[in-house]
């Protein structure tokens, strides 16, 4: 029940900055954040990603670099992508099982330097590995096939488990390969292992700095629309997510975040599982093009659109800006 004006009047809880945060339903800190990072070859590299403004590749002693400032910025994870030399890509993406690939190399870096103080999610799709930039392997007919990539996918997870990480992310959208993947993982002695699965990822418009990020844009010959999600759609997502878990997901993802908090809510509605949301980086470079462009303050910004994912339900939420927010949250 509520009551009526003037015995409730709702603004006198916003009167003062004491008051508004002692009401205030939704709480973000550093530790609702992971950190995605891209992984390049060399050392002492950064190379700013033009179409990310901010955002750079970094080579392994650079990744470690950022690893122990999230340890210092109480970011309990990062997110590790590899932007693989086009001489190691191929039809098959068979550098993604290579045990000394860009990808590897990071994650044994980081548990060097940082040992369990901060955890290690990696990427599991084939995209950053295949010459023809889809996320697995191409029949004849150029459609990218199911089985034969789920069996590449469960060698790739293997791998990134065997080199120390914390969690595997399939990205993919293969049926199927949360399944082969956890079992796998039970019986290749990495029971502990977490899978984050991106459960329910759409084909979305969204994406493009992402794919030059890793070097997949220019590569990439047609869509992904016959595996990403349809954006129209919605309770798809929730049979998506629904086979993931029953698979042996951990925490499930959607993707992209802020077009779709709607998915975000109705996941934690009806499976009150771990959800968390990708701010992908179209997002990103959208805040970063409005703020050059003067329509808004860039702080601001990124603290509301962060908080809305905690709001819908989110877990925690992949973005750029974990590093800013962190600190911004530190104050």
């Amino acid at each position: 029940m509520i009551g009526s004006y003037p015995n409730t009047r709702l603004r006198r809880a916003r009167a003062h900055a004491w008051s508004r945060a002692m009401h205030r339903e939704t709480a973000l800190t550093p530790a609702d954040l992971i950190w995605p990072l891209f992984v390049t070859s060399g050392s002492g590299i950064e190379e700013p990603i033009k179409s990310l403004p901010g955002v750079s590749r970094w080579s392994v002693d650079g990744i470690v670099t950022r690893a122990k400032e999230a340890v210092d910025l109480g970011i309990p994870c990062i997110a590790l992508f590899p932007n693989t030399p086009s001489d190691q890509r191929s039809e098959d993406g068979a550098a993604a099982y290579d045990p000394d690939n860009l990808m590897c190399r990071a994650i044994k870096a980081v548990r060097d330097a940082c040992g369990s103080d901060v955890g290690i999610l990696t990427d599991v799709a084939l995209d950053p590995y295949t010459s023809h930039g889809q996320d697995g392997l191409l029949d004849g007919q150029g459609y990218v096939t199911n089985d034969d990539t789920v069996a590449v996918l469960v060698d790739q997870a293997l791998n990134q488990a065997e080199a120390g990480a914390d969690i595997v992310a399939p990205s993919d959208m293969m049926d199927g390969r949360v399944r082969a993947i956890r079992m796998a993982l039970e019986m290749g002695g990495h029971p502990n292992v977490q899978i984050m699965s991106y459960a329910a990822k759409y084909a979305s418009a969204f994406y493009g700095p992402f794919r030059d990020a890793v070097g997949s844009g220019g590569l990439l010959k047609g869509d992904k629309k016959s595996y990403q999600m349809d954006p129209a759609n919605g309770d798809e997502a929730l049979r998506e997510v629904a086979l993931d878990i029953q698979e042996g997901a951990d925490s499930v993802m959607v993707k992209p975040g802020l077009a779709y908090l709607d998915i975000i809510w109705r996941v934690k509605e009806r499976f009150d599982v771990p959800v968390f949301a990708y701010q992908v980086s179209g997002e990103y470079a959208l805040i970063e093009a409005g703020v050059a462009a003067g329509v808004g303050d860039r702080d601001a910004l990124v603290m509301e659109k962060l908080t809305a994912f905690k709001r819908a339900g989110c877990t925690g939420v992949l973005t750029y800006y974990a590093a800013h927010a962190a600190r911004l949250l530190h104050g």
